[in-house]
């Protein structure tokens, strides 16, 4: 990726698709195995729904989302739902990247980290320290 502010430089959705399987792709495999079933979108924004969820006003403020069961609140006899996804929003994240400073692979292994965090039910101890077991 180059540091240039035009739109053509910005990274597209594939590259995020790309960064993101990547960072999934370094997870330790025991954890990797349970993400198998999680499905990764990447829209250039949340909708009007998905910002309700989390009681987020702004659309521009929603980076990252998990929809979907945690693995701990699951049961044998729940009716079966659709899989569970972790959406990355383009354009949040390239506001992000624009006013941090923070670099486009670590900002989404950071979102990818956290919004996986969620389906294993983890703390945000716990995702910190999975952060930094898939940093390069």
């Amino acid at each position: 990726m180059t540091e240039s502010n035009s739109p053509l430089d910005q990274p597209t959705r594939a590259d995020f698709e790309i960064a993101a399987q990547a960072v999934i792709a370094r997870i330790p495999a025991r954890l990797r195995e349970e993400l198998a079933e999680v499905t990764v979108r990447i829209e250039e924004f949340a909708t009007a729904e998905q910002l309700e969820s989390v009681e987020i006003e702004t659309r521009w403020e929603l980076t990252g989302l998990y929809e979907g069961t945690p693995l701990p609140e699951r049961s044998l006899w729940d009716e079966p739902s659709l899989p569970p996804v972790i959406t990355l929003f383009r354009q949040p994240l390239l506001r992000e990247m624009e006013e941090t400073g923070v670099g486009f692979e670590e900002l989404v292994r950071h979102v990818v980290i956290h919004e996986a965090g969620h389906h294993f039910g983890f703390s945000d101890d716990d995702m910190h320290a999975l952060e930094a077991m898939v940093e390069d």
